[in-house]
């Protein structure tokens, strides 16, 4: 959970405007999939494998700042 408090703020989505069209649907969040390359990167997951954690793992919910219900509740 260190990589959001340490990392928090080092990118945002305007950093990467460039890289995206203005056009069509908005993709997904360029700052978080950055976050997720890094914890990738940092415990050695395959694709599959950061997939998953992104939708089962509490710290990967955290690192990502995502809304989730038991994080909300640990928090209040």
């Amino acid at each position: 959970m260190w990589v959001r408090d340490h990392l928090d703020g080092l990118w945002e989505d305007r950093d990467f405007a460039s890289w995206y069209s203005r056009e069509g649907c908005p993709g997904l969040s360029p700052a978080q999939l950055a976050t997720v390359c890094v914890l990738q990167f940092l415990l050695n997951l395959s694709d599959r494998q950061a997939a998953e954690a992104v939708r089962c793992r509490i710290d990967f919910t955290y690192a990502l700042a995502l809304s989730s219900p038991s994080i909300r509740a640990a928090t209040e």
